[in-house]
């Protein structure tokens, strides 16, 4: 197999346990890995635990559980904490849906048994039932401003109820939790949002939560290149427009 040495570092470092020879496809692992492992990472500059991260959030968007495992084995090997691997599941519950992050709890607790990580984790809820809304409501307008009170003002009266369960579930239960900040929660959004199909007006929000939250254009555009191998060309070019609709 013909594959360069940079390739071969940037994969066995992630997979130190999974060899490249004998494979099932040495043709299509030969352009893989040089491709994946060495030119796309020529023109990105994320730092390689942030780059693990958005990884698995796309692992879970796209409904890859046997992808996702490897990925949290090559992201626990780059210095990922268990917290922020949990956290990543539980961020995504709110933007693909509770039914393909569920399965993934039991071998997510498999493997940190495997690596001798304690469980269960710490808990990282910050909120109550009684203030979940008030707080979650915060953090909306810390992160999108006047425009959380525009969609209140707009929603039709028998939809209110949707705006409400934004402000207490999506943000109060989960953006308000420990673990991880809010950069890298936006960050791990706007990466479930681009790995699914027909999120444009959501991908332009979160472009937008995103740069008010400090990730800039090129963070982006990284991200994007980072995922490019995982989520194919016709998303990619998907979001690159929305990025540069939304940053100019």
């Amino acid at each position: 197999m013909n594959i360069t040495k940079k390739a071969m570092e940037n994969h066995q470092k992630l997979f130190p346990e999974i060899g490249v020879e004998g494979t099932y496809d040495e043709e299509l692992m030969e352009i893989l890995l040089n491709f994946n492992f060495d030119e796309v990472l020529q023109h990105e500059n994320l730092d390689e635990r942030t780059r693990q991260m958005v990884i698995l959030a796309c692992t879970i968007a796209s409904q890859t559980p046997k992808r996702y495992e490897v990925f949290v084995k090559a992201a626990l090997n780059v210095g990922v904490q268990p917290i922020e691997i949990k956290e990543i599941l539980y961020q995504s519950i709110p933007y693909v849906g509770v039914l393909k992050v569920l399965d993934l709890l039991e071998p997510t607790n498999k493997i940190f048994e495997e690596r001798g990580i304690k469980l269960p984790l710490e808990k990282q809820g910050t909120t109550t039932l009684e203030d979940r809304f008030e707080k979650g409501l915060a953090v909306q307008k810390s992160i999108f401003g006047d425009a959380i009170d525009q969609g209140y003002k707009n929603s039709p009266e028998d939809q209110i109820h949707i705006q409400k369960f934004l402000s207490d579930n999506c943000f109060g239960d989960y953006y308000t939790r420990n673990g991880l900040d809010l950069k890298t929660r936006e960050l791990i959004t706007f990466t479930l949002l681009i790995s699914q199909s027909g999120l444009e007006p959501q991908v332009k929000g979160h472009i937008q939560g995103n740069l008010n939250m400090g990730n800039n254009k090129q963070v982006l555009i990284d991200t994007v290149t980072t995922l490019l191998p995982y989520i194919g060309y016709p998303r990619t070019l998907n979001a690159i427009r929305c990025i540069n609709e939304v940053a100019k």
